[in-house]
């Protein structure tokens, strides 16, 4: 297992093959993070996540929102979401983080992790309504939490500790080759939110 620490380049490619993952570290001051953290937490539509898996709807603890340009569909775990108009304070950070990715994004899924008891199973992001191949733009706030690669054929992982106000761009072909996850730990009490940003293909509306 390749070990990721805090500090690395922009245009260091965290993975060893098969996919391009950036990780910025820390795009703004502890003070802003802090600010977004609670305009998020308290004006966000959050919702609990709902899967079905095996024919089972299942309700996580972890709750969600979707966001966009238009009321886009998007479908993971088999269920359905539509996205509501941008916040205030959402467009702010689109627009940040568009500026330093030098991508473009029209949608955003965002996450509620109370403690770090809630976590996300092994997963990728290959549902066909997200653009083939495209960036997506993780920001995470709140809570330091560890954040894992798994290559879909041989195994091998990454792994890195996400920051307090810091970014994380998957793209290429990442989601082909790669699962990623979120573990939980009983050692972390507080929260963290965290953005994706992404690309809803026009012809999914």
């Amino acid at each position: 297992m390749q070990q990721l620490k805090f500090k690395t380049e922009p245009n260091q490619n965290l993975l060893p093959y098969d996919g391009t993952v950036n990780y910025f570290g820390i795009i703004m001051d502890e003070a802003l993070a802090q600010h977004y953290f609670e305009r998020l937490l308290n004006t966000i539509e959050w919702q609990n996540d709902q899967a079905i898996i095996f024919g089972k709807k299942i309700t996580t603890k972890r709750k969600v929102a979707w966001y966009g340009n238009q009321a886009f569909e998007y479908t993971y775990s088999n269920t359905s979401k539509y996205a509501l108009p941008w916040t205030k304070h959402l467009l702010e950070l689109k627009q940040l983080i568009e500026e330093i990715t030098g991508e473009t994004f029209n949608s955003c899924l965002l996450n509620l992790y109370h403690t770090g008891e809630e976590g996300m199973a092994w997963h990728s992001d290959g549902e066909t309504d997200l653009k083939k191949n495209g960036a997506i733009a993780s920001l995470s706030l709140g809570a330091v939490r560890k954040f894992a690669f798994k290559h879909k054929n041989i195994q091998e992982k990454v792994e890195i500790a996400l920051e307090n106000g810091s970014l994380l761009i998957m793209k290429d072909v990442t989601q082909t080759h790669w699962l990623h996850r979120l573990p939980p730990t009983k050692k972390i009490h507080t929260a963290r939110i965290n953005l994706t940003f992404r690309t809803i293909v026009e012809s999914s509306v």
